[in-house]
């Protein structure tokens, strides 16, 4: 499968700071590729100089096969971009603002395809100034698609959404990418990474410092945790000599860190039926990105 973005030894200066530091990755036609890290861990840089907005110092970038610095027309037409901040004139309807864009591409969506797409059906002829700031944030988001892209570039673009608009929003990107839209995606939301993205490379400072799988990244973030209640005639000391697994008690909870998830709590299933034990409150805690994230950059978004 040919790659949409290539990426090798990237770096990017801006006097005395190294913005983004000797960065490689590519991305799979068809894929959803997320790129995440703090801020001014070189995100916003190492995309735009994919858009086309900045130029390297040194490294390779090609992007649907042209170095970005020479994209012309055709190449341009071939991408959508939702940046992070979008200004519109507020007297414009969104339908009229949707349909200006439109106009700029040779095969685009149509303006009522485009708004179902993005939830704004109901808004079509409110002003742009009417409307709240995560339905702005939804035209930003027709503005890229209209076009058809083979790519999209979409930073941050759900910022503003509630959790229930932000679902419907993922539920579109799984439509886009299934009818072949290949989409690089920044976010500070490291569920919406986990659950939307194919691959995902964590940055700080300027360097790739985890690349993989949500599954591969997540599996980084060490062992799989079982809690359960200490009540009133568990033994635990037995049950962790029966179950191999030592327990520690801390107050009214009993918890272990497993090192061989899917053996251990079959054992300790296997013995808890056949004693006829009930574990109140048990709970089997998996390792989450955010953890990943966490470990790897050293500090919280």
């Amino acid at each position: 499968m040919a790659n949409v973005i290539e990426v090798a030894g990237l770096t990017k200066r801006f006097g005395s700071l190294t913005a983004v530091d000797d960065v490689s990755f590519s991305v799979e036609r068809g894929a959803i590729f997320g790129l995440l890290g703090k801020n001014g861990a070189g995100k916003t840089t190492t995309v735009e100089i994919l858009e086309g907005y900045q130029s390297p110092d040194q490294g390779r970038v090609q992007v649907l096969g042209v170095d970005p610095k020479k994209g012309g027309g055709a190449w341009k037409d071939r991408i959508g971009l939702v940046l992070q901040d979008s200004d519109f004139d507020p007297l414009h309807t969104v339908t009229e603002t949707v349909k200006l864009f439109a106009g700029f591409f040779s095969h685009p969506r149509s303006v009522a395809e485009t708004l179902e797409l993005v939830g704004l059906s109901d808004k079509a002829s409110t002003r742009i100034g009417r409307l709240s700031g995560g339905q702005r944030r939804r035209v930003d988001v027709a503005l890229g698609i209209i076009g058809s892209p083979e790519l999209l570039f979409l930073d941050e673009p759900t910022t503003g959404f509630d959790p229930s608009a932000r679902r419907e929003f993922w539920t579109m990107l799984e439509g886009l990418r299934s009818a072949g839209t290949s989409i690089l995606l920044t976010t500070h939301y490291m569920e919406e990474a986990q659950h939307l993205c194919d691959r995902i490379a964590i940055l700080a400072a300027g360097r790739i410092v985890a690349e993989g799988t949500s599954t591969s990244l997540i599996a980084l973030a060490g062992a799989t945790t079982l809690r359960f209640s200490v009540v009133d005639g568990l033994d635990v000391g037995t049950l962790s000599r029966e179950a191999g697994i030592e327990f520690n008690v801390q107050g009214e909870v009993a918890s272990a860190t497993l090192a061989n998830a899917q053996a251990e709590l079959l054992r300790l299933l296997q013995y808890v039926e056949r004693a006829g034990i009930e574990l109140v409150d048990f709970e089997v805690v998996r390792p989450t990105l955010d953890d990943v994230f966490l470990d790897v950059t050293g500090d919280p978004e």
